[in-house]
């Protein structure tokens, strides 16, 4: 799956402290995700409905945050 014209974005609990973060990209029928400090490393790619799934149970079973 070819990402490289992916709309990549950053969560905004994500800080500017250097911390470990992941980037999530959409391009066509997939969404892609990267490490934030290794942009030119490797990248997973997921299908719409199953990264929607994902992040569904992650809302679903993750504490509020502040």
């Amino acid at each position: 799956m070819d990402v490289t014209a992916a709309a990549w974005r950053k969560s905004s609990y994500s800080g500017d402290n250097g911390g470990a973060c992941i980037e999530v990209g959409t391009t066509g029928p997939a969404v892609a995700v990267r490490d934030s400090q290794d942009q030119n490393g490797p990248q997973l790619a997921f299908a719409a409905n199953a990264w929607q799934a994902f992040a569904s149970q992650l809302k679903a079973t993750s504490p509020a945050q502040p």
